[in-house]
């Protein structure tokens, strides 16, 4: 093995020991990839399969992960990682961005901007910054108001899930300050729920599945179970379900890691080692 492969084979067995505060919205994304065109309406499904891989979901988390360590641009950011992996699910007009000369907004609602906007909430120690910045995140291709809330409650989700709040006060937070009615019980949504790729009809339905769950990985299969855009909903809900219970299953990790392309799991120990030194996995 050469030095370089040894020292990526350390990085990844390294990632594979340490907390991982960016994983579970990767986790999310990985584990709903086989059931997003084939939803499953139960509990009781494998978590990983042959077929299960990464998708723009964790993508698009690893690029804004990436702004944010070394304060690049999210436009160009977004754009460069979008153009080095392609044919990951990007909708069509996030696509034709992605190869614009002049990328521009586009006034969308889609849950992109959620679904991508995690490691801003475990990167900023007060509510006030957050939020700006999850603003930030998503406007450069969703500024549509309700494509900003998306991603902000998400995010905001995430900060108070760290900051040791309970789910009661998560819940009364995020449907007063977003209008998200969060009082619906996962049964009722998966009777209904369609494949809606809005914010509104996706962020509201990730936090409930959180809400609901009684650790980690109920938290994914809930969401999962849900229906309708799989991987993102969980994504989303993936996220603050690790901020919450404080970490990742040590086989989830490892199935997960496994997955991944090196890049993402040397942007994964270096966001660790920046924002969480001290929050190592306790699950």
């Amino acid at each position: 093995m050469t030095s370089l492969g040894r020292s990526l084979s350390s990085c990844k067995q390294s990632a594979a020991e340490r907390g991982k505060n960016l994983l579970g919205a990767i986790v999310g994304d990985i584990v709903g990839s086989v059931y997003e065109f084939h939803n499953y309406r139960g509990l009781d499904f494998p978590l990983f399969t042959p077929r299960s891989t990464f998708t723009d979901d964790s993508v698009l988390t690893f690029a804004t992960a990436k702004v944010l360590l070394d304060g690049l641009d999210y436009a160009a950011t977004y754009q460069d990682f979008a153009r080095r992996y392609p044919n990951r699910g990007y909708g069509g007009f996030f696509y034709r961005w992605i190869y614009s000369k002049d990328p521009q907004p586009y006034n969308s609602f889609g849950n992109g901007s959620a679904m991508r906007v995690s490691p801003v909430g475990f990167a900023f120690e007060s509510m006030e910054e957050t939020l700006a910045e999850a603003q930030r995140s998503a406007e450069v291709t969703h500024n549509h108001p309700e494509g900003i809330k998306g991603a902000q409650a998400v995010a905001l989700a995430i900060y108070l899930a760290r900051h040791a709040a309970s789910k009661a006060q998560i819940r009364q937070e995020i449907s007063s300050r977003f209008g998200y009615n969060l009082s619906r019980t996962s049964e009722q949504i998966r009777q209904v729920n369609r494949h809606d790729e809005t914010c509104p009809g996706s962020v509201p339905e990730a936090i409930i599945a959180f809400l609901e769950s009684t650790d980690f990985e109920h938290a994914i299969r809930l969401a999962i179970s849900l229906g309708g855009d799989s991987d993102t909903i969980a994504c989303m809900a993936g996220g603050i379900a690790q901020a919450f219970y404080g970490g990742v299953p040590q086989e989830i990790v490892a199935e997960t890691i496994a997955r991944l392309p090196e890049e993402f799991v040397q942007i994964l120990e270096r966001f660790n080692t920046k924002y969480l030194p001290n929050n190592a996995n306790s699950v």
